[in-house]
């Protein structure tokens, strides 16, 4: 018996394989920084970058922290990851949920430890609320008066000192 695919299912087969639309079950073996966790499952790890959020970089201010609240939260546990899509680096962005069922996206951002990244996230209530409360009350990084969005550090971090001067063509 031969297996015949019609026009219409080849297309989703491959959208299918192409998109990590499965949710899946590991243990989290690294933290990489406040938005980035690799994941052990079935002998393979797996980078995942937080869905909707946005740490302090390493070197900013409280990108320490960040990392050290999502290793507090994650680190060694067991996690269930609901893929949203793939990143321009090869990363699972994804929800990362505890064994409890406590969202670590959202309780990162509720603890004040990142942004609600709209860029990404447009439509998300939830951590919109969570970032708006996190800055009333001054929690995690919101203690600064004017805390610099990881998406502005980027941006400073690869402009030319001030005062130097660009090549003579």
């Amino acid at each position: 018996m031969r297996l015949r695919l019609l026009p219409l299912q080849v297309p989703l087969l491959l959208f299918l394989c192409s998109t990590p639309a499965f949710s899946f079950t590991g243990l989290v073996v690294s933290v990489k920084d406040g938005d980035t966790i690799e994941v052990l499952s079935n002998g393979q790890t797996t980078k995942i970058r937080l869905h909707g959020i946005d740490c302090p970089e390493k070197r900013q201010a409280y990108g320490y922290r960040a990392k050290l609240a999502t290793a507090v939260l994650t680190f060694g546990q067991a996690v269930t990851i609901h893929p949203h899509e793939k990143d321009k680096y090869g990363r699972l962005v994804a929800e990362v949920i505890l064994a409890d069922e406590t969202n670590v996206n959202q309780l990162l951002v509720k603890d004040g430890w990142c942004w609600w990244y709209r860029t990404y996230a447009p439509a998300d209530p939830v951590l919109e609320t969570l970032e708006s409360e996190a800055r009333r009350t001054r929690r995690g990084l919101w203690i600064d008066p004017n805390p610099v969005p990881p998406w502005v550090y980027r941006k400073l971090k690869h402009k030319p000192p001030v005062g130097v001067l660009e090549p003579l063509p």
